[in-house]
């Protein structure tokens, strides 16, 4: 989960793979597709690390995240069903199924990968503007926290 570790490094957030400044939602998407993804594909995903700082929001946008992402799989995937009604009242209470979802998704083609990530974007943006959210702000961390590790 070396994208959501990242992410609490850029957040000044204690080292984890649940950084608190991040949707619990992108986070349970983005460790399970991390997880899953061969390394020339992962590395795609870093740059998500510092947009999904500050992406928390309330109880309905991270409802709406979950039914996007389960609605997401069901067209992406070949072979995938359609999600319950339940799965998409539940979505954002439970997370095991964004998870299974996007580990799914991590054993597809390179060009579900493309649509992987204009998913995140479109994540993201469900949070509306970045105002009152985090700063990342480096000049603030120390020298040796600006270096980000090599991957």
């Amino acid at each position: 989960a070396c994208v959501m570790e990242l992410a609490s490094m850029l957040a000044v957030e204690p080292f984890s793979d649940h950084p608190g400044s991040v949707c619990p939602v992108i986070g349970a998407f983005l460790r399970a597709y991390n997880d899953g993804l061969p390394d020339d594909r992962r590395q795609d995903l870093f740059e998500y690390a510092a947009r999904i700082v500050g992406s928390k929001s309330g109880r309905r946008v991270r409802r709406a995240r979950a039914r996007r992402c389960l609605t997401w799989f069901a067209g992406e995937i070949p072979g995938a069903r359609r999600p319950s009604r339940l799965s998409l009242e539940l979505a954002g209470f439970t997370l095991g199924s964004v998870g299974r979802a996007a580990a799914r998704a991590s054993r597809s083609s390179a060009e579900t990968h493309g649509s992987v990530l204009r998913l995140l974007d479109e994540l993201v943006a469900m949070g509306g503007p970045p105002a009152g959210r985090p700063s990342l702000d480096l000049e603030r961390l120390a020298p040796a926290q600006r270096v980000l590790p090599k991957v």
